[in-house]
């Protein structure tokens, strides 16, 4: 299964422009390659080289490899991705831009578990992610 996985409050804290703190998606997320899945990062983090493309509504994101942040967490966590922001496969029978994928996980999915940190920004749930993944077969112990 290919299985969207986004990044900030769903892998780690919400703490943009920084890689948030550990919320307990590595190993999950290692049960779900072992299991024979395959992990596709689906994020809004990009590398920024110029201040051009902000609105006045939006603050200036200064200069950083902020995709390349993310991408470096899961190689800091031995975790393989199958790809990023994008499906391989789908280009043989689609130009969307959305990302592919039988099953999406995200802390801003109806329905995901979310926890709240003390400034009450959600997070995933890992360990109610994980018990839903091991009762719909998608992890076996």
């Amino acid at each position: 299964m290919d299985i969207a996985i986004d990044f900030d409050g769903t892998c780690v804290a919400h703490e943009f422009p920084l890689v948030g703190k550990d919320i307990g998606a590595a190993s999950v997320l290692k049960q779900l390659i072992a299991n024979g899945h395959k992990l596709i990062l689906n994020t809004m983090r990009s590398d920024k080289h110029d201040n051009t493309g902000f609105s006045a509504e939006i603050p200036v994101i200064h200069n950083g490899n902020f995709l390349t942040d993310a991408i470096n967490w899961f190689k800091q966590n031995d975790i393989a991705l199958y790809s990023i922001n994008t499906n391989p496969q789908q280009k043989e029978w689609t130009t969307s831009p959305k990302c592919y994928a039988q099953l999406y996980i995200d802390d801003a999915a109806l329905g995901i578990p979310l926890i709240y940190d003390q400034h009450n920004k959600p997070f995933v749930n890992w360990t109610e992610v994980h018990k839903q993944l091991i009762r719909l077969n998608i992890i076996k112990e």
